[in-house]
């Protein structure tokens, strides 16, 4: 397996209980390597261009207001199959459903606030990683 790059999210949920260390410990005891990281308070622009795909639906609005409630950290990861090893760490999306051991059965307070976000292919991996981040400011 090739060493790839995805891109992650540490929400506002998270970030409010000060668990940024903890889930970052979490990513890279899984093997992925932090190769890109800044802490930011997204703007509105940044959340409803970050996830326009989801415009038109009904959860929308509530999922910008959240993204821009609090401070989030987008970072870029590496590793061998680092999309499909991130999601595996992150665990399902709703936290009752996500795997013992798992970022969001750990740290995630519901189905909304589930403490991270993570590409969901190589593909949109470079699509996200390209929003928040240029060529120079990864250093892996």
């Amino acid at each position: 397996m090739a060493v790839t790059r995805t891109f992650s999210i540490i929400k506002p949920d998270a970030t409010r209980r000060n668990l940024t260390g903890a889930v970052t410990k979490m990513l890279e005891e899984a093997g992925l390597r932090v190769v890109a990281s800044r802490r930011i308070r997204m703007t509105r622009e940044q959340a409803e261009g970050f996830y326009a795909v989801h415009k038109e639906r009904p959860f929308f609005g509530e999922l910008v207001e959240f993204m821009t409630s609090g401070p989030v950290v987008v970072q870029v990861l590496e590793g061998v199959d680092a999309v499909k090893r991130n999601r595996d760490v992150m665990g399902a999306t709703n936290p009752a459903d996500a795997a013992e051991g798992t970022i969001r059965k750990t740290f995630a307070e519901s189905i909304e606030a589930n403490t991270v976000h993570g590409s969901d292919s190589e593909e949109n991996a470079r699509i996200e990683i390209d929003f928040f981040f240029d060529e120079d400011e990864i250093v892996g």
